[in-house]
């Protein structure tokens, strides 16, 4: 692929991290295989590689000015992302993936159904009454260990899969510890905009699976890409931007499935 090309993957990657508050990865490993031929696990150092500057400082300079983003939670997922991506990286070029990737489709599945709900719409559309959820806590104040884990596991399926972890961020900071879906994305942002993956990408460049040259033009992208997409969000209303994040977590499980 030309570098005008790799530019174009990283926009739309990077629309999609603003959009969701994920590092773009789900979009750039399926494209550099597809399109420029990528070998699995040279596609996911890449992707990696792509994420490690701070491409989404716009995008979460967005969200600071709209008063959406925890920054206390973003540092703390930060740490335990730093922590875990070299051990996701080395289990990527060492071991077997496939059960860890169905696993993490099924868990895809699980939180699309849950904020996609489509019995309570169903039920909505034929007129039945449907008592409303109630809404999460504005400003919720989780405990440090609970942030800290979660940035683990989220670093360990960076590392492995060469995405930037909010797949794993965004559905936790929701389901398990009361975020609205915006705060949660704003926050996931804040977390991956650190230089977590550089323990990674290491490992993934002293095994040679990993090209420097794409990952820039990808970056570039991606720097573009970003800002769009939290515009997007901080102006969509909140039911909405959780519908389109269950869709694109549909979209996650087929993708880890099939592709």
């Amino acid at each position: 692929m030309t570098g005008s090309w790799l530019i174009l993957v990283g926009a739309a990657a990077g629309l999609f991290a603003g959009l969701f508050g994920i590092g773009g990865g789900i979009i750039i490993v399926p494209a550099l295989i597809l399109l420029a031929g990528f070998p699995l696990v040279k596609a996911t150092g890449t992707s990696l590689a792509a994420i490690l500057l701070p491409v989404g400082i716009l995008g979460v300079i967005a969200y600071y000015r709209a008063k959406i983003i925890d920054l206390r939670a973003s540092l703390f997922i930060a740490l335990g992302l730093l922590t875990s991506v070299a051990a996701g990286a080395w289990l990527a070029n060492t071991l077997p993936v496939e059960i860890m990737r169905e696993v993490f489709a099924v868990f895809c599945l699980y939180v699309s159904w849950n904020f996609i709900d489509p019995v309570r719409r169903v039920r909505r559309l034929r007129g039945r009454v449907v008592p409303a959820r109630p809404e999460p806590e504005t400003n919720p104040r989780p405990p440090v260990p609970a942030l800290v884990s979660i940035g683990l596991l989220a670093g360990l399926m960076a590392g492995m899969f060469g995405i930037g972890g909010g797949n794993i961020i965004v559905p936790l900071l929701i389901l398990a510890l009361g975020y609205p879906a915006k705060r949660a994305i704003a926050t996931s942002l804040g977390a991956i905009l650190l230089p977590f993956s550089l323990p990674g990408i290491l490992v993934y460049y002293y095994s040679g699976t990993l090209d420097l040259g794409a990952a820039a033009w990808i970056a570039l992208g991606l720097f573009v890409g970003t800002v769009f997409g939290a515009l997007i969000t901080i102006r969509l209303p909140s039911a909405t931007v959780k519908l389109l994040y269950g869709l694109f977590l549909a979209f996650v499980a087929c993708r880890f499935l099939f592709w």
